[in-house]
């Protein structure tokens, strides 16, 4: 068996501002479940102020999928961490930064990297094909449902309602 590191960016706007988004993006709890484009069930657990480990099971495709994760949270920086600790696609690791773009706008920026196991090596065009389809795939989650959710809870012109802001991935 072979083990690649499929590497990718993307960003995505956001309105609201950096500070709104950033808390939304970290208020991790169970109500996160219908954010996600498959059907999610979600526990936290808390380990310190800025350590958590989310446990998700999602339903795709019909088949069900446990996947913990550590999440590691850095309020000076606007910026967490992500790493997957089971699942099909343990010791990935994904890198979220909030970046101010103005007073009630700014972006997320995204780093992944998804270790993947193969029969054999990867070449690097298929290492680059497959990372695009990751980085296309996270970057459509983010675009059609993640973002959406957080500038209808917290987005510009609206004032933060702490009982209905939900959590990011």
């Amino acid at each position: 068996m072979a083990i690649s590191a499929l590497r990718y960016h993307f960003r995505q706007p956001l309105r609201a501002s950096a500070t709104d988004a950033f808390a939304w993006c970290t208020d991790f709890g169970p109500a996160d479940g219908p954010l996600f484009s498959h059907r999610t069930e979600r526990t936290v657990a808390r380990l310190t102020d800025d350590t958590f480990v989310l446990t998700d099971t999602t339903y795709p495709e019909g088949r069900r999928r446990r996947i913990s994760r550590l999440v590691r949270v850095h309020p000076g920086e606007l910026a967490w961490t992500n790493t997957h600790l089971d699942g099909p696609f343990r010791y990935s690791q994904y890198w979220y930064r909030i970046v101010r773009d103005g007073p009630r706008r700014c972006h997320l920026d995204f780093y992944g990297s998804r270790i993947v196991t193969t029969p054999r090596a990867l070449s690097a065009a298929d290492r680059a094909r497959r990372a695009e389809e990751e980085r296309r795939n996270d970057a459509r989650e983010w675009r059609r449902y993640l973002a959406p959710a957080l500038e209808r809870d917290v987005g510009v012109g609206r004032a933060p309602d702490p009982v209905t802001r939900r959590a990011g991935r």
